[in-house]
């Protein structure tokens, strides 16, 4: 069974302008498929992150990675990582094992999978390319008033008003 249907846009430009700055990744090449690590069945290993750039005033990140090809309306939200320190540039692969595996002040929300931790890819079996957004959005503020019990949703609600730029790379995977 075929599950083709329209490819979702990007979300990003959809959100209010922010600058941009740069992320690499040892794991991750824009635009292309995902290393198993990076897979649900495969170990859901988080990738190596790392930003420069970020513009003046930053006093915090939050990382993201979401799929707006999944099959529901609002996608899926993979990772989610809050408070991470404005000295903080870069998060080693497997910093997304737990709380305990981030730098200190930094916490996750649970991710669309129930876990407080990375959820790797895991598209519905036959279904068309998904891509994986990693996005480090940098803050204006220290904290961003959230706690770990709140949903990506309101994360990212608060970082509709609190984000002065976004670094963005993406994989993609299809089974």
């Amino acid at each position: 069974m075929s599950l083709e249907r329209p490819v979702t846009p990007d979300p990003y430009p959809l959100l209010p302008a922010a600058a941009s700055f740069s992320v690499t990744s040892d794991d991750v090449t824009d635009g292309a498929p995902l290393k198993d690590d990076q897979v649900n069945s495969h170990g859901d290993t988080s990738p190596q992150l790392s930003w420069s750039g970020a513009p003046e005033g930053t006093q915090s990140y939050v990382v993201t990675c979401y799929d707006p090809d999944a099959p529901i309306v609002s996608g899926f939200w993979h990772w989610t990582v809050v408070d991470i320190p404005a000295d903080v540039t870069s998060l080693d692969a497997g910093a997304g094992a737990s709380d305990d595996t981030l730098p200190e002040g930094a916490f996750h929300v649970r991710n669309d999978g129930g876990g407080k931790s990375f959820m790797g890819a895991a598209p519905p079996e036959g279904d068309q390319p998904h891509r994986y957004f990693f996005v480090v959005h940098a803050v204006g503020e220290e904290k961003l008033g959230v706690d770990g019990d709140v949903s990506p949703a309101v994360v990212g609600f608060n970082l509709a008003f609190k984000t002065l730029g976004r670094a963005i790379v993406h994989g993609t995977y299809q089974h």
